[in-house]
């Protein structure tokens, strides 16, 4: 009776093991990029080992010294990589492709939160939005739902060598608030006073147009984030022509690829740089400029009420995949890169990132002067800027709309009227995106 009893024990338990199985099965061709089954393990896709990786490692240690038990792998792609794995992951719905968190690039998020929201998990209760810098809330907000734990700023800055500056009469009292024509005139003095153009440009380049039309608060679309926004958009018209008096100044070095943009600033041949903060260390490659170089706010559109002297270029978020996985993820972030001062005081001071988390900009991390900018406190400004720049929608189809724009700036730039280059501009848009 007893064997009898014992054979029909561990029958069962075989019987239970061969169910369980160690997991469910994955279908051929696929890879799990959520481990799912595992809840206490997750995936991150990110790039940048020195940036966001970084940064993303320092929020791992800090977590899991609390959670031993939860398992957090980085997987690091090129961000061109990212976008083309989700669009793959999303159009074909196979939730095993994906991982649990994703970092985006806050251009591209409405496009996919819009187009694939059901992919997104709500972190409404996790993180405040309210917390981070407002103008981080139109790409991570959708439906009144907070999906993005925002990180990087991309806050403008007009950087400039102050011995040129000098040398043509100006110092950076005399940067503080101007709009974009007296940039112009300023940039005529140093050329007459040092032979130097102010700025390096590429032609396809539409980091200008972009940091003029946000220093305003609008887009190029509608607030619904799908209509294109370009011929009756005045906003876009004033930028359109103050870029095109910028270019035919005479203050303008012009290049045709990132290398060379570099070598113009970095060589001395030029003496300054509108950019985004990101910007900074490529200023500090050459050891032999420091304590020339100074900051100050970017200029604002002269013929716009609502432009202000600040804006941003670039910049990210981390979002939640609606996978397994998903709790521990949106608590992982809720306590690290949602909530956690210390953890970002770190992450200003050993990565260098330029965090949108408000509490961290009234700390000791953003009172740091510069010495490379002769003492200036850098984040100290982009953390007052950060408050001004207007929130925008940069909506579902920001670089299609670029694409059509890169060829219509050359006709304007070439002679066609900006009414023309505007009509044209919004006919292809709408006949493009209604096909």
């Amino acid at each position: 009776m007893y064997r009898k009893m014992l054979t029909v024990l561990l029958a069962t338990i075989l019987l239970l093991t061969a169910c369980s199985g160690g997991g469910s099965k994955q279908k051929d061709g696929e890879t799990s990029g959520n481990n799912a089954g595992k809840e206490k393990e997750i995936t991150i896709w990110a790039w940048d080992k020195k940036f966001g990786i970084a940064a993303m490692e320092l929020a791992i240690e800090k977590y899991t010294k609390e959670h031993p038990d939860v398992k957090i792998n980085i997987v690091e792609y090129a961000q061109e990589d990212v976008v083309q794995k989700l669009n793959i992951a999303f159009s074909s719905k196979k939730e095993s492709l994906l991982p649990t968190i994703i970092l985006m690039e806050d251009y591209r998020a409405q496009s996919f939160l819009q187009t694939y929201n059901e992919f997104f998990y709500d972190l409404s209760d996790h993180v405040k939005g309210e917390d981070f810098a407002p103008y981080k809330l139109g790409p991570t907000n959708y439906d009144g739902k907070q999906y993005g734990v925002p990180f990087d700023s991309g806050v403008a800055g007009f950087y400039v060598r102050t011995d040129y500056l000098e040398q043509a009469g100006y110092t950076l009292n005399d940067l503080q608030n101007i709009d974009w024509q007296q940039f112009i005139e300023i940039g005529k003095a140093v050329k007459e006073k040092t032979g130097k153009e102010m700025i390096t440009q590429d032609y396809n380049d539409l980091a200008f147009i972009r940091m003029m039309i946000q220093s305003a608060g609008v887009w190029y679309m509608e607030e619904d984030g799908e209509t294109p926004y370009l011929q009756d958009n005045e906003v876009l018209k004033e930028a359109l022509m103050t870029y095109k008096e910028i270019m035919n100044a005479g203050i303008v070095k012009l290049v045709s690829d990132w290398a060379t943009y570099l070598a113009g600033f970095n060589n001395g041949d030029v003496a300054a740089v509108i950019s985004g903060n990101w910007m900074v260390p490529s200023i500090k490659n050459q050891s032999d400029q420091a304590g020339k170089w100074g900051l100050a706010p970017i200029p604002k559109l002269r013929n716009v009420e609502n432009s202000v002297n600040a804006s941003n270029l670039g910049g990210s978020s981390w979002y939640v995949l609606n996978v397994d996985g998903k709790e521990i993820a949106a608590d992982f972030l809720g306590k690290t890169l949602g909530s956690d001062v210390e953890l970002y005081e770190d992450i200003v001071e050993q990565v260098g990132v330029v965090a949108t988390y408000t509490p961290v900009m009234k700390s000791d991390a953003f009172s740091v002067a510069d010495e490379y900018f002769a003492g200036q406190k850098l984040l100290e400004s982009y953390g007052e800027w950060m408050e001004l720049i207007p929130n925008v929608n940069y909506g579902k189809h920001t670089y299609f709309i670029e694409d059509i724009l890169k060829v219509e700036i050359q006709n304007y730039l070439g002679g066609k009227s900006v009414e023309d280059t505007l009509k044209d501009a919004q006919a292809l848009a709408e006949s493009q995106l209604n096909k």
